[in-house]
């Protein structure tokens, strides 16, 4: 995989990625605002599967579950204006505005394709990611610029973006059999959960009677057989979306668990 980056600062990005796909399994720090260029992006969470093409503008809020398949297309590479938007940023925006900090009402993607104003934005960064010296404050201005725009156009987006809370403890049951395909440290599943490490570990077994790891790789078998019976998917687009990193390991331990291979699943038609 041939990966680059160009920065205006560390809060916006040009990224591009030249090989066939990229897979990872990320939890999102801070809001992202992301412009296509070129390729295409799966993005799978819990709620659901969103494909964004050339063209597409879309909003990824914080501490938020996904599987990302970067994709290029149609000959060309995988490239995107990425614009990380903080907690401290945001706060601080917030209360020069006068906006006092919100309670979440939706934490789901947000798109905003064909919108003339923020599209004008997020093009008008490409310039500067070829400039040696720039000029001062550019990047506050322009994600200001994006903020305002933001709040213009979509009524709901304080709820998101002026929510500061971190993760309370919440069931931790209900929270990992609706996320379990993401492939994630447990220590984020802790902290997602609001729990340390040594809590999440101790209060899974009381619930699930089995270690974390047992039971993940498990259910996302289970998922597997499901996608292979019911949705005839193709087994290098199921290992991903399950939460494997690689087709190898994905197809033995889906042969250890069940006795067959995927293709051998696939090929019986049942």
């Amino acid at each position: 995989m041939e990966y680059n980056a160009k920065y205006i600062t560390e809060d916006i990005k040009l990224s591009c990625y030249e090989d066939r796909f990229f897979k990872s399994d990320i939890m999102f720090e801070h809001h992202m605002l992301i412009w296509f260029i070129s390729g295409e992006t799966k993005v799978v969470q819990a709620e659901g599967t969103y494909l964004f093409n050339k063209g597409d503008i879309f909003l990824i809020p914080r501490n938020q579950l996904a599987t990302i398949i970067n994709y290029p297309k149609d000959g060309l590479p995988h490239k995107t204006v990425v614009m990380h938007l903080t907690a401290d940023w945001l706060c601080n925006y917030y209360d020069k505005v006068g906006v006092k900090p919100q309670t979440v009402v939706s934490a789901q993607i947000r798109h905003y394709n064909n919108h003339p104003l923020l599209e004008s934005c997020l093009q008008s960064l490409i310039p500067y990611f070829e400039m040696t010296e720039l000029p001062p404050n550019i990047a506050h201005l322009k994600i200001t610029e994006a903020v305002s725009i933001l709040r213009s156009i979509d009524p709901d987006i304080d709820s998101m973006l002026a929510n500061f809370e971190e993760p309370g403890k919440i069931d931790l049951a209900g929270y990992m059999e609706k996320n379990f395909m993401f492939n994630m440290p447990l220590e984020r599943f802790g902290y997602l959960t609001g729990r340390s490490l040594t809590t999440f570990k101790r209060d899974f077994r009381k619930i699930f009677d089995t270690t974390p790891q047992r039971w993940l790789t498990q259910k996302r078998l289970e998922l597997a057989h499901y996608q292979f019976v019911e949705k005839k998917k193709k087994p290098v687009d199921v290992c991903y979306e399950v939460g494997f990193e690689n087709l190898s390991h994905f197809s033995f331990a889906f042969k250890k668990h069940f006795g067959y291979a995927p293709t051998e699943l696939l090929a019986s038609g049942s």
